[in-house]
């Protein structure tokens, strides 16, 4: 018997106190280092082209080569209704028009306005853009090169920006694959209406911010206290009776796969098969070597890594963290010592969404392609596959996890995985770490039988 009354099992050594503190100081500290460069390089200017209201669209675009950004270069824009308009970039390369309709638009660079030594990749210098909601702002971008570039581009330059999008992506799923591995950890409950809380808190971001033209800083906070009020509401009105009854896991995790559902037809129904964005403005490129990215890449890293040390800390040093983590080792024990066990949970559900919610605003910010009904679907196989290798029921196993998958996933078309099929490179990678290790990178083994 030990000091603190605990039984030494013989032949088996303790596991450190604090190793999932250290390594998630060690991971966000890994992390912060190039976030900081990043942040130093070429300070962003003004930003030219703010999101469309309900009656006045925007589409924008940089003119830039390889090397730098272009002024003076002339973009012709023609639309529905007459629309004709020229704008010309200015000394950051940027060039803007406001349209009033909806309609498809074709914009065109004026060869004759380039500066000698520039021209015009073959086939790229007229696109056509196509506005449905005037709310969201449209980008369009050309083939402007100099004479000496060459097409190729080096692989290791392409390594370096998949890598830098892979940590991006990262962090987006840690934010819910921690939430996703904590409701598993204190209830057993695989929930696969998650990633329906990350496609609402996208939605209700756009919804907030573009349609109400309530402040960005503001309605996003507000987004976030709404997706934790729903994760409240989901335990109180369905899990906690559920759990009263007595339903089995397989049974409840049914009715997640409902819920799931049932939340997609909704949004369906709200936006149909269109794709929302939140749009704030249109950030001024920066350069770091061979990355290029814009401050609302190092906005949604920085506010990830920081609420994921603030969960790591809170979960590790706090009375309630401590409860939480005793409830996922032994509810019956937990309850016996005191702890309300009910009261962890509904916490943990409300938590979990919010933290959902919050990666969907993210999403919505940074991801180029924005929000659909059915996104969902895809978050959820990453967040199941960050949280499997990682460990299930790990919250810093999900860390870990979630940033694997995020390089995975973007590395993968940089070693010749077409489309799509990078999503099915990160589920390989489960399967064949699952081989090795059952228990997931930071999971604990368990007898079976």
């Amino acid at each position: 018997m030990s000091r603190a009354g605990t039984v030494q099992v013989p032949g088996r050594t303790k596991r450190p106190r604090w190793s999932g503190l250290r390594i998630t100081g060690l991971v966000l500290a890994l992390l912060l280092i190039p976030v900081a460069f990043m942040a130093a390089a070429s300070p962003a200017t003004a930003e030219t082209c703010f999101a469309g209201t309900a009656d006045l669209g925007c589409i924008s675009g940089t003119i830039r080569t390889e090397k730098d950004v272009v002024p003076g270069v002339d973009v012709h824009v023609t639309g529905p209704g007459g629309f004709d308009e020229v704008a010309t970039s200015d000394e950051r390369g940027k060039w803007s028009v406001t349209v009033t309709e909806l309609g498809d638009y074709t914009a065109e660079v004026d060869p004759d306005s380039l500066p000698s030594g520039v021209g015009i990749t073959d086939g790229q210098g007229k696109v056509t853009v196509t506005i449905t909601d005037l709310t969201q702002g449209k980008s369009a971008s050309f083939g402007v090169r100099t004479g000496s570039y060459s097409a190729s581009v080096t692989t290791l330059d392409r390594v370096i920006r998949s890598t830098f999008s892979g940590l991006r992506l990262g962090l987006l799923l840690a934010l819910a694959s921690i939430g996703l591995s904590l409701i598993y950890g204190t209830t057993g409950l695989s929930n696969f209406a998650h990633a329906e809380q990350v496609t609402m808190g996208g939605m209700l971001g756009y919804l907030v911010v573009n349609q109400w033209g309530v402040n960005p800083w503001i309605g996003c906070a507000f987004v976030v206290v709404v997706c934790g009020f729903t994760g409240f509401l989901q335990d109180a009105v369905i899990w906690k009776p559920l759990r009263r009854r007595g339903l089995g896991l397989a049974q409840m995790m049914i009715v997640t796969i409902g819920l799931a559902l049932s939340l997609q037809y909704a949004y369906q129904y709200f936006i149909a098969s269109d794709t929302v964005k939140i749009v704030l403005s249109d950030p001024a490129p920066r350069n770091l070597g061979a990355i290029t990215f814009n401050s609302l890449d190092l906005l949604s890293m920085i506010v990830s890594i920081v609420v994921i040390a603030a969960v790591g800390y809170a979960l590790l040093r706090t009375r309630i963290g401590r409860a939480t983590r005793a409830v996922s080792d032994n509810p019956a024990l937990a309850s016996a010592s005191g702890i309300d066990v009910d009261r962890v949970i509904r916490l943990v559900w409300t938590v979990s969404a919010a933290l959902a919610g919050l990666s969907g605003v993210l999403y919505s910010l940074v991801i180029q392609h924005g929000m659909r009904w059915d996104s969902g679907l895809q978050i959820l196989l990453l967040l199941f596959a960050a949280v499997t290798l990682g460990g299930l029921g790990t919250a810093f196993g999900a860390l870990v996890g979630s940033l694997i998958i995020g390089l995975v996933v973007e590395l993968s078309p940089v070693f010749g995985a077409p489309g799509d099929l990078k999503y099915a490179s990160a589920l390989l990678i489960l399967i064949l770490l699952l081989m090795v290790r059952p228990q997931g990178l930071l999971g604990r083994a368990e007898r079976v039988g």
